[in-house]
């Protein structure tokens, strides 16, 4: 009986365990992919985006706030950037409501696809660490 109830407790610290992954590592390319896609949230998106964000707006402001926006039912799906709402509103045409950034005007359509991109990839972003994000240039918000 005692054997039965160790393997018991063996069998659940298994299971348990196979649940708990650690933080993967970035490859050289998905560190070069993420850091161009936080230059591009830097100059476009965390003026708004974050420390001094509105309360109805997602906050990503730096890398752990990031991360708590991907997933299968957030802001970013990895794998579907169709699907993911921030792909979307840099996608809209400036005349939708809700169109990022309200400035009157998209974003870059190289800055466009290297998001889609990173998204299709699985939308990485490094472990360890919090990267806090810095605006770069004039906010992009229209007054």
């Amino acid at each position: 009986m005692k054997s039965i109830t160790s393997l018991f407790y063996l069998s659940c610290l298994i299971v348990w365990l196979s649940g708990c992954t650690a933080p993967s590592t970035l490859t050289p390319e998905s560190q070069a992919q993420f850091t161009k896609v936080q230059v591009l949230l830097e100059t476009n998106c965390v003026h708004c985006h974050g420390d001094n964000h509105l309360s109805t707006m997602p906050p990503f402001g730096d890398s752990r706030a990031l991360t708590k926006l991907i997933g299968s039912k957030t802001w970013i799906i990895p794998g579907q950037p169709a699907s993911s709402r921030l792909y979307q509103v840099v996608t809209f045409s400036d005349n939708i409501p809700g169109a990022m950034p309200p400035t009157g005007h998209g974003i870059a359509t190289t800055d466009v696809r290297m998001l889609h991109d990173w998204i299709k990839a699985g939308a990485q972003v490094p472990a360890g660490k919090n990267i806090r994000f810095t605006p770069r240039g004039e906010s992009p918000r229209s007054i």
